[in-house]
């Protein structure tokens, strides 16, 4: 549940700023200060200054500016954080993140590129194109007698 995902969260978040719910419609600019979550349908570019978790329940079109990043629902766009971005288990992204940290877990899928700045001036930027789509476990029979 999405909820219980949030728990496990807690630690990481700060103070909770608010929340859009399933059901809800937004198109433009959302800012945000503190803790932001977004469970329905955005069309918009968001600023978040703390962290900004995408639910299981989102559908999120635009672009991201923020510090740290949890997506657990669909999102098309780029994505730019200070700190890091989760793409967790049964999450779908597409599009361009710009992060010191990516972290993708089993099962999720993300199809775009990700830029991993440098702190060195004398070291370029590292760019990865990612395609990843998680396999099934089941295994085609091969030479099968008859």
């Amino acid at each position: 549940m999405a909820w219980s995902w949030i728990e496990r969260k807690k630690h990481e978040a700060g103070e909770w700023t608010g929340f859009l719910e399933k059901g809800v419609r937004l198109e433009g600019k959302l800012e945000a200060e503190g803790t932001f979550r977004v469970d329905s349908e955005v069309k918009a570019a968001i600023v978040s200054r703390d962290t900004l978790i995408l639910g299981e329940h989102a559908i999120v079109e635009g672009d991201i500016e923020g510090n740290v990043v949890l997506i657990a629902g669909r999102f098309s766009g780029k994505i730019q954080a200070r700190g890091r971005v989760e793409i967790q288990a049964r999450a779908i992204v597409t599009g361009e993140i710009q992060t010191p940290c990516l972290m993708v877990e089993p099962g999720a899928v993300f199809d775009g590129q990700c830029l991993v700045p440098v702190t060195s001036l004398d070291v370029p930027p590292l760019t990865i194109a990612v395609r990843y789509i998680p396999m099934t476990t089941e295994v085609p029979a091969q030479g099968v007698a008859t």
